[in-house]
């Protein structure tokens, strides 16, 4: 049914058609963002730029309401900074380019998961030590059938294995967290099965929320055969989290594919290249994602209240 103003015109904003435009309350009440909200969606580049009227007024489309629902379902699933990204190359770059950044994402996961796999083996391995050690001071003979043990890595290759900078091996051995063994006459680092478990609990710890004086806290405890049940089942739960994530990612595949056929085939209001993401953007986006990669030590590394 169309309704009229009270002038006779037929109001376009009351039609019921499904590509009537859309002003920004409009879309601010179908999306459940607030109307600053989407200007600063627009601003960053999430959504295309919103069509201009004659009076200066924005007006959008349902590609603009469908870009904001599945903006919101992408940064549950990776952070604000990936769906940012992701959602900004689809107006401008390729489809190789667009779909290879989705499965980015899920190597994240993966990485993620594999992490946290690691720590759980670590902590295990570390209770089992100190078990054996109380054992041999007890006269008991120390347990057998342990993990088989890791390969020794050097500083790079661990580095390369944990998807972190060697600066931050260097960082966690200065703070007391991972210990290297140091070969031949240059003193390079070598890390054995030891110290590869403690970095992969590390890393775990830290991407799970744990600040440095926490992780350096549970490694004491844990080397001095604390129990190990708070620390498995925090890791647990991140495991859980990253199982959540994946199946999210799985689910919006075929709708970002949808999404970007549409924004393509359609060409999208706006042609600008949308704003890169800032530094600050980038370190923030990264904790709220919660599958976040520490790259190097940062100034929340030196705080002694940081949690990634």
């Amino acid at each position: 049914m169309t309704l009229k103003c009270l002038c006779g015109v037929v109001d376009p904003y009351a039609q019921g058609a499904a590509d009537r435009p859309l002003r920004t309350i409009d879309l601010s009440n179908e999306s459940g963002y607030s109307v600053q909200q989407v200007r600063d969606l627009e601003r960053l580049g999430v959504i295309p730029p919103a069509i201009r009227e004659r009076n200066g007024y924005r007006t959008f489309t349902r590609v603009h309401l469908e870009t904001l629902k599945l903006y919101r379902r992408l940064a549950e699933a990776a952070g604000p900074v990936a769906a940012r990204r992701v959602l900004g190359m689809a107006r401008h770059e390729s489809r190789g380019a667009v779909f290879d950044a989705v499965a980015r994402l899920h190597v994240v996961n993966v990485r993620a998961r594999d992490e946290t796999i690691g720590g759980l083996s670590a902590i295990r391995r570390m209770s089992a030590e100190s078990e054996e050690r109380a054992g041999s001071r007890s006269g008991s003979e120390p347990g057998g059938g342990g993990e088989v043990a890791e390969e020794q890595m050097t500083i790079t290759e661990f580095a390369d294995a944990l998807g972190v900078r060697t600066s931050t091996l260097r960082f966690w051995e200065r703070e007391g967290l991972i210990h290297p063994e140091r070969i031949g006459s240059q003193r390079a680092r070598l890390y054995p099965p030891g110290a590869v478990g403690e970095g992969r609990l590390v890393a775990a710890l830290r991407a799970a929320g744990q600040g440095i004086p926490a992780v350096r806290a549970t490694m004491t405890d844990l080397g001095r055969g604390a129990d190990i049940t708070t620390v498995a089942a925090l890791l647990e739960r991140r495991l859980d989290l990253i199982a959540t994530r994946t199946a999210q990612l799985l689910r919006l595949g075929a709708d970002l594919v949808e999404l970007f056929e549409e924004i393509q085939s359609s060409g999208s209001p706006g042609g600008a290249e949308p704003p890169k993401p800032s530094d600050d953007e980038q370190n923030s986006g990264a904790a709220s994602a919660d599958v976040s990669r520490e790259t190097e030590p940062s100034t929340e590394d030196r705080s002694t209240a940081h949690a990634e």
